[in-house]
């Protein structure tokens, strides 16, 4: 137990480089504060003590500003980092290794009972202000961008942006290693996949402007012609 803890610890000060020592976690960082609540919570919780689970739940909130609900399932070394406004769902299913910035939410679409919330498979990097909405998996690896909204299944290793998300970035062959991107910025070159597709339509409608004109020159020169004969 004390072995996982330390590691939990570390997994902070590899993924962030503001702090100094372990002490610096277990004091001053609240996502390390809200999983010490999730993991009191969700032991009520698996024990049908549904009513405590909850109140310790909500007491982790008021003290971090995180929300995780003690149903949630929650692998090894998640790292929340900033964390205000996180809001991870009853049936969320989180991964080992993953990292979860400011504002993000692992939200349901329906007011059905069962699966509702999104998995998160390991390594995800989600930035902040996404919302992953809907019970459907993020496949290993991948990285949401900052307030994107996921709507549906996300492959592996791929980078997602806008709204609703869409893929900006293909994953890496699996014999290239892949580094952790802090706010799933891999790339500076990651444009908007729609922003590109509205440069394109902008580029042919300047081509197209154009040769109209072009057209509308050749038919004025003939006109003129006749006239004069």
């Amino acid at each position: 137990m004390f072995r996982q803890l330390i590691s939990e610890i570390d997994s902070y000060i590899e993924r962030d480089p503001a702090l100094r020592s372990r002490w610096d976690v277990v004091l001053s960082y609240p996502g390390f504060h809200a999983l010490t609540f999730y993991k009191a919570s969700s032991w009520l919780w698996r024990r049908r003590l549904f009513t405590l689970g909850r109140f310790v739940s909500h007491l982790g909130r008021i003290f971090s500003g995180i929300e995780i609900h003690p149903g949630a399932r929650i692998g090894d070394r998640l790292f929340i980092d900033h964390g205000m406004g996180v809001v991870i769902g009853e049936t969320a299913e989180i991964g080992d290794d993953v990292t979860l910035y400011q504002g993000v939410t692992l939200g349901g679409t329906s007011l059905a009972k069962g699966k509702r919330h999104p998995t998160l498979e390991d390594g995800v990097i989600v930035g902040s202000g996404a919302q992953i909405l809907g019970p459907f998996t993020v496949g290993a690896g991948a990285r949401i961008g900052a307030n994107a909204v996921v709507l549906a299944a996300v492959p592996p290793g791929v980078t997602m942006v806008g709204i609703p998300a869409k893929i900006a970035e293909r994953a890496k062959p699996e014999s290239e290693p892949q580094d952790f991107a802090a706010y799933a910025v891999a790339s500076s070159e990651i444009t908007d996949p729609q922003a590109g597709a509205i440069a394109a339509l902008q580029a042919e409608l300047a081509e197209l402007r154009a040769r109209i004109d072009e057209l509308e020159g050749d038919c004025g020169g003939r006109v003129n012609a006749a006239r004069s004969a």
